[in-house]
């Protein structure tokens, strides 16, 4: 793999991604997927929102100034869609 940030995603306790969850136009969409992804994991070491939530803020501070910023407001609402999904069960 090329960027390390690749591999950390890859091969640490990180969650396995529905691929181009990040890519998603829908906030609501992203949180779901990283909810489900965090549920089913046996990787993970917190518990499920603190995985999903660390999965999101690493993208986002990985891709840094690549990443569009329509992009990074749909990830950011994507945040606010997650606490709102934990909050309500």
């Amino acid at each position: 793999m090329k960027k390390w940030s690749a591999t950390v995603t890859k091969n640490s306790d990180a969650l396995d991604l529905e691929p181009g969850v990040f890519k998603k136009s829908d906030s609501k969409a992203i949180a779901a997927s990283l909810k489900r992804s965090a549920e089913a994991s046996t990787r993970r070491k917190g518990d499920s929102y603190q995985s999903a939530m660390s999965m999101l803020n690493f993208y986002i501070n990985r891709a840094g100034k690549n990443l569009p910023e329509r992009q990074k407001t749909v990830l950011n609402q994507a945040k606010v869609e997650l606490r709102k999904i934990y909050k309500s069960g």
